[in-house]
C-alpha cells in the first residue's frame, strides 16, 4: 500500500524537478554574452575603464531580460527600455546613436543616461550608493528621487535613508539589479561585498 501511495507521487516529483531545472536554465540564459561588448564599451566610455560594467548588464536584465524586442505598455523599448522621447534627447547629444531599436545604440543610450543621472548625485557617497540613486532616477524620474532625498531632512543622507521614501516598485527595481550583480560575484575577483545587503 505504501508503495502504491508513493507511486502516485512520482509524476508530481518529476514535474517539480523539470520546472526547477527549467527555471534555472532561464536564469542562466539571462547571462548570455551576446551584448557584453556593448556593455563593456559604453561603460568604459561613460564611467571609466575601472568601473564594473556588469552593473549595466544587470540593469539590462532587470529592464528587459536582455530582450532587444521588449516593449512596455507605455512605449519604452529595447534592452534598456528607453522611451522614444528620451532617446531623441540623448541622440541630440550623440548623433551617431542611429536607432532606438538597434541593441547597440539602445544600450549606449541607456548607459549614457545613467551617467547623466549619476552626475546629479555629487555629494560624497560611495560609488554604489550614487549608482543606486541613478538607477532609482532611471526608473522613477529624477524629480521623484530628489523629493525622497528631501524627505530625509538630512544633508548627509545615505541610500538606506532615501530608499524608505521611494515607491515600492523603484526599491524593487534597484534591489533586483543589486541581487543580479551579487550573482555575478563568481566573475569578480576584487569585491566580495553583497550589494543586496543594502536592501535588508
Amino acid at each position: 500500500m505504501n508503495f502504491i501511495k508513493h507511486f502516485y507521487l512520482i509524476p508530481l516529483m518529476v514535474l517539480i524537478i523539470i520546472n526547477t531545472v527549467h527555471a534555472r536554465s532561464i536564469e542562466t540564459d539571462k547571462w548570455h554574452d551576446k551584448y557584453d561588448r556593448h556593455f563593456k564599451k559604453y561603460s568604459k566610455r561613460y564611467f571609466g575603464p575601472h568601473f564594473e560594467w556588469r552593473w549595466f548588464k544587470s540593469q539590462g536584465i532587470a529592464e528587459s531580460n536582455l530582450d532587444e524586442d521588449a516593449a512596455s505598455p507605455v512605449g519604452a523599448k529595447g534592452v534598456m527600455q528607453i522611451m522614444p522621447d528620451t532617446f531623441d534627447e540623448i541622440q541630440q547629444q550623440n548623433p551617431t546613436y542611429l536607432a532606438l531599436d538597434e541593441p547597440r545604440w539602445n544600450i549606449a543610450a541607456g548607459i549614457y543616461y545613467d551617467r547623466q543621472l549619476y552626475r546629479k548625485w555629487r555629494k560624497p557617497l560611495p560609488s554604489e550608493e550614487r549608482l543606486f540613486l541613478a538607477f532609482s532616477s532611471y526608473n522613477a524620474g529624477y524629480g521623484r528621487v530628489l523629493k525622497a532625498v528631501k524627505r530625509t531632512h538630512k544633508k548627509d543622507y545615505t541610500w538606506v535613508e532615501v530608499k524608505k521614501y521611494l515607491p515600492p516598485e523603484t526599491r524593487g527595481y534597484v534591489s533586483r539589479i543589486a541581487t543580479l550583480m551579487d550573482s555575478t560575484s563568481r566573475h569578480r575577483q576584487t569585491d566580495s561585498r553583497r550589494f543586496s545587503d543594502l536592501f535588508k
